[in-house]
């Protein structure tokens, strides 16, 4: 994937976890940060899992989003 693919990617990504998780999006850096962060943890756990969402754009963006949705909750879980 190319860079201004990935940051594509990145962003709405972030944005998508923003979204679900507080219904609001962050800003487009707090979003881009969240995306990529998300899509390497995503990456990681899925591929821990065995776990494969295929490797087209749409997989990358769903495996970004899950992941950031999860690093969301971490750390709502230990701010709070």
């Amino acid at each position: 994937m190319g860079i201004i693919l990935g940051i594509i990617v990145g962003i709405i990504a972030g944005f998508i976890a923003s979204k679900l998780t507080d219904g609001s999006g962050k800003g487009i850096l707090v979003d881009l940060f969240l995306g990529i962060v998300g899509g390497a943890f995503g990456g990681w756990l899925f591929g821990l899992l065995g776990i494969n969402l295929g490797s087209g754009v749409i997989g990358e963006i769903i495996t970004a989003a899950i992941g950031a949705i999860i690093l969301l909750f971490i750390w709502k879980k230990l701010v709070k």
